[in-house]
């Protein structure tokens, strides 16, 4: 049976980590829902290489509808935690204990989030310091399994190995 699989994203994300993933997860049979400020919204990649038609707005989901949460890079993240109902939105799939998958400047919005203190975790290398500064417990490898169903990673060329460790939390 497939998973639902929230995903959070606005423009300038790195395209490549949202396609990626998201092709595996449909190929394996799940489902992949993007989540912005505004359902019909029009998002860009950082590159240009991808644009997505945002399927729900925040303010129309809950953790409650999803089975795991999906953390692309690139600019994204950093603006997203400006928002306090993308906070409370990452902070229910930790307090669920739901799988929270994220890749390269994702772990910025779980910063924020405040739930990464005694997490096994890792991301594009700028952001270790203020993981390791948020009580993270940083790893520079290409994926990285906490206990808690977390799973990050750094940059697209972990990709591979992001994409099975995900697949591999939802089988």
């Amino acid at each position: 049976m497939g998973k639902k699989v929230a995903t959070v994203v606005t423009n300038l994300f790195e395209d490549v980590e949202f396609t990626s993933p998201k092709d595996a997860l449909i190929k394996a049979g799940h489902e992949v829902i993007t989540i912005e400020e505004k359902a019909g919204n029009q998002v860009t990649g950082e590159k240009g290489d991808a644009t997505i038609t945002i399927d729900k707005g925040i303010d129309e989901v809950s953790p409650e509808d999803f089975d795991a949460l999906l953390i692309p890079g690139g600019f994204s993240p950093d603006q997203l935690r400006a928002d306090d109902r993308f906070l409370t939105f990452v902070k229910g799939f930790e307090e669920a204990k739901k799988p929270i998958f994220a890749i390269c400047h994702g772990p910025q919005l779980l910063i924020n989030a405040e739930v990464v203190k005694g997490k096994k975790m890792t991301s594009v290398q700028q952001v270790g310091v203020d993981l390791k500064n948020a009580g993270a417990l940083y790893e520079d490898s290409e994926v990285v399994l906490d206990d808690s169903g977390l799973v990050t990673s750094r940059t697209p060329k972990d990709l591979p190995a992001f994409n099975k460790a995900i697949l591999d939390a939802l089988a």
